[in-house]
């Protein structure tokens, strides 16, 4: 089974590696952390990461040298540095070394996603990318076919769009409006609200049989959302 698009991040302060995980995360994408650069070229050598985000100041090798050494390497991976050197000497240093974009900081988490998912757009792993996994929850978007705990799990058509709607829409409270024109799409003005809410729960009860991860949280007066 394919691996999800995986990250490297590199940054010597723990919080903002945690808070940039976290996000990443959130998006679907798994992450992989360093402190320093020491093992991330051995790292490299045994996985095959799509993007890495490098802060410039690191203890021991400075992350544009450390970006450089790896290009001499022969690794291509696309590479956004995160720095407080914000001077244009240094911003064109950082390019120069093998960055593909640069953000300053401190910086928006947001803007890093929309970065990041530009980048990886711009680099083929986007489109590439026929499989998406959230948790236990992997979702094979060519097949239209659903994992939990890479065990298949029998979904209509319908259920596995409306599986892949939620988890493209993490976090967000979805409005049956939204589910209707997403998932039903022109024959969404025939379904009701009920029927919209029995789609819900026949897809949590196959994918949560026993109710214990409860993956759906309803949002009172919106609709539904997926945690």
């Amino acid at each position: 089974m394919e691996k999800n698009i995986e990250i490297i991040i590199i940054d010597d302060e723990e919080d903002i590696l945690d808070l940039i995980e976290y996000h990443l995360q959130k998006e679907g994408y798994e992450t992989v952390g360093f402190l320093s650069t020491e093992n991330v070229e051995q790292f490299l050598e045994e996985e095959n990461p799509s993007l890495m985000i490098v802060d410039r100041n690191l203890p021991g090798v400075e992350g544009s040298e450390f970006v450089a050494h790896i290009r001499s390497l022969g690794y291509d991976i696309p590479v956004i540095f995160l720095t407080a050197k914000d001077q244009e000497s240094q911003l064109e240093e950082g390019y120069e070394s093998g960055g593909d974009d640069y953000m300053t900081k401190p910086f928006s988490t947001k803007e890093l996603l929309l970065r990041v998912k530009a980048l990886l757009k711009r680099s083929g792993a986007l489109t590439k990318q026929d499989k998406i996994k959230y948790k236990d929850i992997l979702l094979d978007v060519a097949k239209k076919v659903a994992f939990i705990h890479d065990e298949p799990v029998a979904l209509t058509i319908r259920e596995f769009n409306l599986l892949l709607t939620f988890v493209k829409n993490i976090d967000k409270p979805l409005t049956r409006n939204f589910l209707r024109e997403e998932v039903w799409g022109s024959e969404g003005d025939e379904v009701n609200d009920n029927a919209v809410n029995v789609a819900i729960n026949r897809l949590k009860k196959k994918i949560d049989p026993t109710g214990e991860k409860e993956y759906f949280v309803p949002v009172w007066g919106v609709g539904y959302k997926l945690v």
